[in-house]
């Protein structure tokens, strides 16, 4: 059985197809710069057997998904004859606030469910409905699934999601943590319980995942208990270009003292900080890296692993007993500079890494851990798209 999975953004669609349930990766791509001038279009089938980059005309997600559609059934590139080959389409949703603990097929109800969530991800729901609504059209027999960023985080108690606000603010307008990157959190902690030989529901997990986007999440016993990220993606660790935790205040003085709008704030906080903003240079480790020698690069570096350190410290203490720690995501998964810098000096919790495999690991899943560190440190890819793939599967073969 095909299964494909999209996860569309403000201007890019990207996509994967998966062969269920054997898990194989049969094609992939992402049409980018969706409503410009020139945008583009990267297409790869099977085991890198054929894949071509080229420029194209998309003015809307409705074009993007019309072009996938064509491709996949394409003569002399496609996998598929007919699109009706494609028996599910599981799409990535950021946020199903506290409706939805899990993935859920896809009926007028459910969209409008959607729909409400929008004030609470404006820079994404919307995005992630003119997917599914351009899906439907041009995979009109398929099971439609939505996979929620937010559903793995449900089972996180009132003591960890509520803010200290007057109650009616939860009570009227649902303002609480909710966390984001659930998929890639569950994933990597159901991979972690596979590597040690326990259930998924027998492990004590702290998951990092580091990219452009950062959160990290404490797993009690198979379910995540806390999470950095908040009601938006934009409280925690220091991120790409997110300033993470941040003392309020600041925002008041920005705007009474610095004369800055609420807008420029927002704009600051979200595009303008973290790494970029603290180094000057860049939010992408990759230039940061051969930068290293100017004061502000390092520090931004080192900013960044001191926040990752001291939540992992808050988790340990939420968790009591902690069995493994993951790094995924891009910079978890290919900076081994971050790894060292966030778990030096933990040697006393039981937490040593082993320097030589640490510096080898690049987006390969091992243990880096030493062996005789009591918590076992993993690098584990991430792969949402898979888990999306799995969860679509499980309903098509229910239906």
């Amino acid at each position: 059985m095909k299964v494909l999975v999209i996860n569309c953004g403000s201007s890019s669609v990207k996509f994967k197809v998966f062969e269920m349930p054997k898990e194989i990766l049969v094609a992939e791509g992402n049409v980018e710069k969706i409503g410009e001038e020139v945008g583009l279009f990267s297409y790869t089938k099977g085991n890198k057997q054929l894949f071509y980059r080229s420029q194209v005309d998309v003015k809307t997600h409705n074009e993007a998904l019309s072009l996938i559609a064509k491709t996949l059934v394409d003569a002399s590139v496609g996998i598929i004859k007919d699109v009706n080959e494609i028996k599910g389409v599981g799409h990535r949703v950021v946020h199903g606030g506290e409706g939805f603990d899990r993935s859920v097929i896809l009926t007028d109800e459910i969209i409008t469910k959607i729909e409400e969530y929008q004030a609470l991800a404006p820079l994404h729901n919307p995005h992630n409905l003119s997917g599914i609504r351009a899906s439907m059209e041009f995979f009109p027999d398929s099971l439609q699934v939505a996979a929620f960023d937010t559903a793995f985080h449900t089972t996180i108690p009132p003591v960890a999601y509520l803010y200290a606000i007057p109650y009616e603010f939860y009570e009227k307008y649902r303002i609480r943590r909710y966390g984001f990157h659930g998929t890639s959190h569950r994933y990597v902690a159901r991979r972690a319980a596979e590597l040690m030989g326990k259930g998924k529901y027998d492990i004590n997990v702290i998951t990092c995942h580091l990219g452009n986007g950062c959160s990290i999440t404490a797993v009690r016993n198979g379910r995540s208990v806390d999470t950095s990220m908040g009601l938006t993606p934009l409280e925690g660790l220091v991120m790409g270009t997110r300033s993470g935790d941040i003392d309020p205040g600041v925002i008041f003085h920005m705007i009474d003292s610095l004369g800055l709008s609420l807008k420029e704030v927002q704009d600051i906080l979200n595009k303008k900080s973290g790494l970029l903003g603290i180094s000057g240079v860049s939010n992408d480790f990759r230039n940061l890296l051969e930068k290293m020698e100017e004061d502000r690069v390092l520090l931004a570096i080192d900013i960044y692993s001191y926040r990752i350190k001291k939540y992992i410290g808050a988790y340990m203490a939420v968790l009591g007993r902690v069995d493994a720690i993951v790094f995924t995501g891009g910079a978890g998964e290919n900076v081994p500079e971050v790894r060292e810098r966030a778990l030096s000096g933990l040697e006393n919790f039981g937490i040593v890494l082993d320097n030589e495999k640490n510096y080898q690991n690049f987006a390969k899943e091992e243990e880096i851990s030493a062996t005789n560190s009591k918590i076992k440190v993993f690098v584990i890819p991430t792969n949402e798209e898979l888990r999306i793939a799995f969860d679509t599967y499980q309903m098509v073969i229910k239906k």
